[in-house]
């Protein structure tokens, strides 16, 4: 009997597919030669203008020019960088730059993350008409709204301070990632948050308690698209810092390197390599939160 049914579940066991063949495999691998092949060249001229500010970095002045388009130097000048650092300031350019950075990050995830929980957890008269406008504030160019922030800055006292740049700046990241905010929590189970309830949670314990520990990879995403905004943003601190050279940014400093009649090519690609090796850092250590996060607002 044991024999018996050891046969049958022999016989009705599935078979293991048979592998494919090494040469159809090698086919399928040259049919996807080309295909690489188109990849690698096109990713080599996505990054060329990159590898070629690096390479240009170090290059002596007669060197940028004789070499054109060339990425290798013929003679290594790393004084580029000091002249950058020293003559163009980009010392105190820099530290103006982390911290106007940083305190937008942080008021932009304070503001945003509460934001987007209370859009996401409640319910009023009107919220499907509020959410559209505050969308479409999204489609509105900068130049249209600039004029009466700058009249706003100026009577509240605080033209060509670090403040004002702060605050226009957070204000100009408050929607979009408040969006990504309430579709993370959206995605969130609500059975988290109704035992809570039933412990006697009030509606802010949940969200400082519950929500906010959860919310780590959204966190990341926002302060990792945030900050490459507030890093490279050229408009705001040109025109709130006009009058005090002094509290330029870094992407208002490089014009530092462009004269009247003549530009410091060198020093203005050592400036750029300055100026993204903090943005590259940042998002190699906060990639993986990045993508995890974009893939939660979106799933909701």
């Amino acid at each position: 009997m044991q024999t018996t049914s050891i046969g049958r579940a022999q016989r009705t066991a599935p078979r293991p597919r048979p592998r494919p063949s090494s040469f159809k495999k090698r086919l399928r691998d040259w049919k996807m030669l080309p295909v690489h092949l188109f990849l690698l060249v096109g990713g080599f001229f996505w990054i060329y203008p990159f590898l070629w500010m690096l390479g240009s970095s170090v290059k002596t002045t007669k060197d940028f020019f004789d070499r054109g388009l060339n990425i290798l130097p013929g003679e290594v000048a790393w004084d580029n960088y000091i002249r950058a650092w020293n003559d163009g300031n980009f010392g105190q350019y820099f530290i103006n730059t982390i911290v106007v950075s940083i305190c937008v990050v942080f008021l932009v995830i304070l503001v945003t993350a509460m934001a987007g929980y209370s859009l996401s957890r409640t319910t009023f008269p009107g919220k499907g008409l509020v959410l559209g406008l505050i969308a479409l504030t999204l489609f509105l160019p900068h130049g249209y709204t600039i004029i009466p922030i700058f009249d706003l800055i100026t009577q509240l006292g605080l033209l060509n301070t670090l403040g004002s740049v702060i605050i226009v700046e957070t204000a100009g990241g408050v929607v979009f990632s408040t969006f990504l905010f309430m579709g993370y929590f959206s995605s969130i189970a609500k059975e988290i948050e109704d035992a809570a309830r039933v412990d006697g949670a009030s509606f802010h314990q949940r969200f400082w308690m519950i929500m906010l520990p959860l919310s780590g990879p959204i966190i990341a995403t926002v302060a990792l698209m945030t900050f490459i905004g507030s890093w490279n943003n050229f408009f705001v601190p040109l025109v709130f810092t006009l009058g005090v050279p002094e509290l330029r940014t870094l992407a208002v400093g490089m014009f530092a390197f462009v004269g009247q009649n003549t530009i410091d090519w060198t020093s203005l690609a050592a400036g750029s390599v300055i100026t993204l090796a903090p943005i590259i850092l940042v998002f190699v250590l906060l990639q993986r939160y990045f993508i995890n996060g974009v893939a939660g607002a979106v799933k909701s």
